[in-house]
Parts: C-alpha cells; structure tokens; sequence
C-alpha cells in the first residue's frame, strides 16, 4: 500500500479507498491508484479480506463419493470445467474435497463456516434425506443445488421477487430425470422392447429415486409388465455384476439403460461374454454421453446434455446470491437421445 501510494502520489488511506471500491476518492484518482496497482502487480489478499469481513473470494465444492468411483466418471470434470469459467471471470478460487459420506460432508461446511473459508457453496448429489438445505440455512452460508432436492419436485416456499423456491438462500439448478428417462422409454417401446432393465446409480441420490419412478410410471402408461431396476455405485464392476445378474434370470430383458457411460460400456462386454450381441440380441442406452460411447463397438446410444453448460450454470447461480440476489430455480434443457450402433428394433423369438 506503501508503495502504491508513493508512486501514485496520494495518501494511503486514499489507495485503500480505491482499491476496495469505497467512497473518498474522486474517479480520476481511483483510476490512477489502479493502473499503478496493476504496474507493481497487485492482487487483493484472500486472508485478509476474510479477516475484515469481506470475503473469502472462494467457494466450496463438496463430493461424497468414493475417490476411486469419482476418477472413471466423465459427468464431474466437465461439470467443474463449466464451474471454473465463471469463478475463473470473476476472480473467485474453488475450494474442492472428496469425503467419503453425508455425515462427513457436513462436518466439512461446519468447518469451512466456522474458518470464514468460502463465501458459498455448490452442492452436487441431492439425497432422498437430505440434511444439507437445512444445515446451510442454519449457516447462512448461500448455496446452489446442482440437481433438484427430494420430495414431490414442487415449489415450497417464495422470494420476495415471488418466484417459488424451496429454501430461502439457497438456489436450484435442476435436471428433469424424470422427463428424460420416459425420452428413453418411449423410443424404446418404439423399437419394439416389452422388457427393460435399469441399471442405476446410487440408491440414496434423488435422482436415481426420480429415474426410477419414472420408468416403473412410463412402463405403467404403455403396458410394459417387465420392467426392473437394480442400484449400484457407478463403478463398471457394479454395473458388469447387475448386468449378469438380470441377463442371467427368466425372461431376461431386450434393452438396458445404464446411469453413466462407464457402466453401459462394461455391460456390453458382458454381454459379448454370455454370448449376446448388440444390438442385435439386446439393445444398450447410456444416460451419459462421453468420448467413451464412441470408443466401444459398437457406438453406445446416448443421452446429450452439454454438461459444461450446467456446470456454467450453477456457478452463475452462485455468483449471483453473494451479489445479494434472491434464491431462484433455473430448469436446464431436457437432454436428447442421440441414437448410435447400441440400439434396434427387439428382435421376436
């Protein structure tokens, strides 16, 4: 400050008026005061402003997933490849950690609350009993929910701008899980498949919860009696496990949706193992599009979300409730089915 100052010919107190966009100076001399900050390379310090009660210029991201699980799935780093473009405009930093639960992830807002750490916070995975809205309430730490919370997806409270949203200072940004898997369904049931089998994610997410009631929902409409979805972490060994297990009962379904890229690729491995080919014998979906589902063979049909997009998305949210703005629900774009070599018509035994 001292050698702004100097250089700049004012007092110091003056540079500190400049610098932190308070009242005291005239904007010639404001002016002035930056472009020599800007010569000697100054940068605003983090701790300090965290100290003085203006901020910690960064924000928080929270995964609790196992580590091992995290590193195969492409959805996360196109998420905080989206997320970073906006911080990275506006000059905030992301604070990131994987835990390994719910309990774990909530000790670590304590935390950060308590160290003045993060400004706010994104928070990913919704759960069907989430203590997370609630816990940031008590905080009154700003957040942004990637992914809409649990319960019947309807509005519960208002704004002053008298938009619907669930938790006051807390923003959505929110998927329609439930409209994408009837996408999925229908064009199955166009191609003639009677028996499904979902092979889905995490049972505790929100949004496994919703693809599974939709598929139980969509099946009920069209008259689909064989329709079945079984939970697994993620990984391609779960997922390779649950397709064994449901090509291997009576009946064995005609098409399989998986909830990631990973999982789709290893089932039609398995597939090839038990002697089945795609599509011919059975057809595969990938709720996740990726590189990867057009590394296999053959090409994997896939769900397209432009999920840097989203990422993008969130982090605008976010910026704009530590600007003072109100908390909001943005619904992103319903996904499209892009159709590759995984699927065809069912074939008739």
């Amino acid at each position: 400050m001292k050698d702004i100052a100097q250089r700049a010919g004012v007092s110091e107190s003056a540079v500190s008026f400049a610098l932190n966009g308070r009242p005291g100076v005239s904007e010639v001399t404001r002016d002035r005061i930056r472009r020599v900050a800007e010569q000697l390379g100054w940068r605003p310090s983090t701790a300090a402003r965290a100290l003085s009660g203006e901020g910690a210029a960064t924000v928080g991201l929270v995964l609790a997933r196992p580590a091992a699980v995290l590193g195969v799935d492409s959805f996360f780093l196109q998420l905080v490849s989206g997320i970073q473009e906006i911080l990275s405009e506006r000059q905030l930093g992301l604070l990131f950690q994987v835990v390994e639960d719910m309990d774990a992830e909530c000790a670590v807002y304590r935390r950060w609350w308590a160290e003045n750490r993060v400004d706010g916070v994104l928070v990913v995975d919704p759960r069907t009993d989430d203590p997370r809205p609630d816990l940031l309430g008590e905080l009154g730490l700003p957040g942004v929910v990637i992914g809409a919370l649990p319960g019947d997806d309807g509005p519960l409270l208002r704004n002053d701008d008298g938009e619907a949203v669930p938790h006051p200072g807390l923003s959505q940004v929110r998927a329609d899980d439930a409209g994408a898997m009837a996408v999925i369904v229908g064009r199955l049931h166009e191609l003639g498949h009677r028996r499904i089998a979902h092979i889905a994610g995490l049972p505790s997410l929100a949004h496994t919860e919703r693809r599974v009631r939709s598929l139980k929902a969509e099946a009920g409409r069209r008259g689909l009696a064989e329709v079945c979805s079984l939970t697994t972490d993620y990984s391609d060994t779960q997922g390779a496990a649950a397709t064994r297990r449901v090509l291997a009962g009576a009946g064995a379904p005609t098409a399989l949706v998986y909830d990631n890229d990973v999982m789709a690729a290893a089932g039609v491995a398995v597939a090839a193992e038990l002697g089945l080919r795609v599509p011919r014998d059975l057809s595969v979906v990938s709720w996740e599009d990726s590189a990867l589902c057009r590394l296999v063979r053959p090409w994997l049909t896939a769900l397209s979300r432009d999920t840097v997009a989203f990422g993008r998305g969130a982090a605008h949210e976010l910026v704009a409730l530590l600007d003072g703005g109100a908390a909001h629900t943005v619904q992103v774009p319903l996904p499209h089915l892009i159709e590759r070599e995984s699927t065809a018509g069912a074939r008739t035994h």
